[in-house]
């Protein structure tokens, strides 16, 4: 890319996967314009202002996913647009207003500002696995989950699993949305997302790798994981490439926690974890597709090669122990 076409927008920039993203993109010489919910807020603004670059070509903004228009001035100018900003959440006691609403209008009202503003060439938005693999399908071991797999909104809300639905919606209505308006948007599908934080918080994936280290129960049983790295690193692969489209499913490597507290014990032999039964997780629904293998066919196309699973946790644990996470 030239200089002059070097300005994107990050929305909800100091997010866990946003936040190397911003990274990312300073380093690669961008000015990156971010939205943060509190730009006065250390916790959310610190660790992106003291990034590389920062200080000569990251602006951070302050802007609400439902108010209509908020974004309009972060998307003017902006030659790219990186949609990431939705809230995340395993439990929710008013699950329309915390989760589905600011997914779906969120992602209308930032798609809105994109189609007021030409210079904006693509639009990439962070979605979900979530979004791909609730499909009700009767499975088998041969089946392999793809970018032509979406999920069911009838089944999210049957079994209230209402952050998956959150993010079904978001993408469908994405998809209409850009069709409909004539933007170009690739979407961007992360499995389950560990690697070393950049903000000072513990988000909802991390918290399971620290439950992983120190032995705690788990509600999961199987596990699709992707490095924040290769996840950032793929967004902007998505980003310039013009033959990039569509859906990017993002998973290196699923595989059960016993296993991956397998490999956790050969990086810390001194750690005392426990054993775990392959069988001591419930399956959150019949038919559990979390145990499908996921296709990197497409992905392959980003020319982006997956940091091996047992660098990422490494690095994971690592980043957790400085940061205070873990006191092992």
């Amino acid at each position: 890319m030239s200089g002059a076409i070097k300005v994107v927008c990050v929305t909800g920039g100091s997010g866990y996967i946003a936040s190397w993203l911003v990274k990312l993109l300073l380093q690669q010489g961008y000015t990156v314009k971010a939205t943060v919910r509190d730009p006065n807020d250390p916790k959310k603004a610190q660790h992106l202002l003291s990034l590389d670059g920062a200080k000569e070509r990251l602006h951070l903004f302050k802007a609400d996913l439902l108010e209509e228009g908020s974004f309009d001035p972060v998307v003017d100018g902006c030659h790219g647009v990186f949609h990431m900003a939705s809230p995340v959440s395993q439990s929710s006691t008013e699950p329309q207003a915390e989760l589905i609403e600011p997914a779906v209008k969120g992602t209308l009202n930032v798609l809105k500002s994109c189609a007021k503003f030409p210079t904006v060439k693509r639009v990439v938005l962070t979605s979900s696995m979530a979004a791909v693999m609730l499909t009700g399908k009767s499975l088998t071991s041969d089946d392999v989950i793809d970018e032509t797999w979406f999920s069911d909104p009838l089944l999210c809300e049957k079994y209230k699993l209402w952050y998956i639905l959150s993010k079904t919606l978001a993408e469908e209505a994405a998809w209409k949305f850009s069709k409909e308006n004539g933007i170009d948007m690739v979407s961007m599908n992360p499995g389950f997302v560990i690697g070393p934080p950049l903000q000072p918080t513990l988000n909802l994936t991390l918290e399971v790798i620290e439950k992983l280290v120190t032995g705690k129960p788990l509600p999961v049983s199987n596990l699709g994981f992707i490095d924040v790295r290769d996840v950032a690193s793929a967004h902007i692969q998505a980003f310039e490439l013009p033959s990039a489209s569509g859906r990017y499913c993002l998973v290196n490597h699923v595989q059960h926690i016993s296993e991956t507290e397998k490999i956790l014990r050969q990086l810390y032999p001194t750690l005392c974890i426990p054993e775990r039964c392959e069988d001591n997780n419930p399956l959150v629904f019949p038919s559990d597709p979390s145990s499908q293998q996921v296709s990197k066919e497409k992905v392959k196309g980003l020319g982006i090669n997956f940091l091996p699973l047992e660098v990422t946790l490494k690095d994971t644990v690592e980043s957790l122990k400085e940061k205070g996470f873990l006191k092992i």
